[in-house]
């Protein structure tokens, strides 16, 4: 089959194709169901015997494509024979780059008008803000303001700095005569027997927890131990079965709160950066890199208990004191 540029136009190739063919226009038209009369228009080149352009360009497809000929070569031949007059001629594309060019130097004329004036309206504006300067309302100066001594007056004389002003103090803790002796069993009065009884009942002081950042874990009323870090460290927290409980680079300051009744351990990467707090008071660093959690918490319980027995026998002590107090009392007064 010869190709659709082979042949003058577009129609004679259509002929010569379907005569190749040996088909009829009755045959293509039955394929194509194009009218016989538009199939012999296209091969006539009787544009003026068409239909609107677009249904002639599905024609010239149509009939290309029965014929076994390329559908989009004889599309663009169709357009190219039978240019469309609806739509206008453009332009070239380097015109509007001459207009342009042709136009710029107005612009830039435009643009550094526009430029000069807005700088000179603000430089208008702040030389007319600037104001002269003027002489001042004052009349006269007062004698006050002048150098020297102020009349009536001995004038001003730097003398030896002063002592600063003492601390404030707390005022000395009254106390009840008699009331002391009845309630601990000790005389005031005895120097001896009273630092005796106050190095044996006064338990040694211990840092308390203070928070110095942020706090994670559990809450207070849940918690008897509490992991604060000293320095910057890493601080993780392994259940029995492996699971991560808590995990976290801490700051300096920034504490954990152990939770009750949990079996983990404690695992990080310097034992000195951390802090033990159990109940509130400080039990020391870390002893290890690795520490079980139900150390810690029994630890934590022991010491509740031991602090409620003192706490108990103290109570108990000093009711039998107040009780032997009373006793002897009774008896010197019959």
């Amino acid at each position: 089959m010869p190709s659709i540029t082979d042949a003058a136009t577009l129609g004679e190739g259509l002929r010569k194709a379907r005569e190749l063919s040996g088909r009829s226009l009755a045959e293509l038209a039955a394929d194509t169901r194009v009218h016989e009369r538009y199939l012999r228009a296209l091969e006539e080149n009787n544009i003026s015997a068409l239909p609107s352009r677009v249904f002639a360009i599905g024609y010239a497809r149509a009939y290309a494509g029965a014929l076994g000929l390329d559908e989009q070569l004889a599309v663009e031949r169709y357009k190219r024979e039978t240019p469309d007059g609806s739509v206008p001629l453009q332009a070239p594309t380097g015109v509007a780059f001459e207009e342009v060019r042709r136009y710029s130097p107005r612009i830039v004329g435009v643009i550094v008008i526009l430029a000069l004036a807005v700088i000179g309206w603000n430089v208008f504006q702040r030389v007319s803000l600037i104001r002269a300067p003027q002489p001042s309302d004052i009349a006269e100066v007062p004698e006050s303001w002048s150098l020297g001594d102020v009349p009536g007056q001995g004038g001003l004389r730097v003398g030896a700095p002063q002592p600063a002003p003492a601390d404030q103090t707390t005022p000395v803790l009254y106390i009840t005569p008699g009331l002391e002796a009845q309630l601990t069993g000790v005389d005031p009065a005895d120097t001896a027997a009273l630092a005796a009884a106050t190095t044996a009942s006064a338990p040694p002081v211990q840092a308390a927890f203070n928070p110095r950042g942020a706090i994670y874990g559990a809450p207070a009323n849940a918690s008897q131990v509490v992991l604060q870090a000293r320095k910057a460290g890493a601080l993780v927290v392994r259940l029995a079965d492996g699971r991560v409980l808590f995990a976290r680079q801490l700051a300096a300051g920034e504490a954990w709160r152990a939770p009750a009744g949990v079996a983990a351990t404690i695992d990080v990467s310097d034992p000195t950066a951390f802090d033990v707090y159990l109940n509130g008071e400080h039990g020391g660093a870390l002893t290890g890199v690795l520490t079980p959690l139900s150390q810690l918490n029994s630890r934590a319980a022991g010491l509740a208990r031991q602090t409620a027995a003192q706490v108990q026998a103290e109570a108990l002590a000093a009711q039998t004191a107040a009780a032997r107090a009373a006793a002897t009392t009774q008896a010197a007064a019959l």
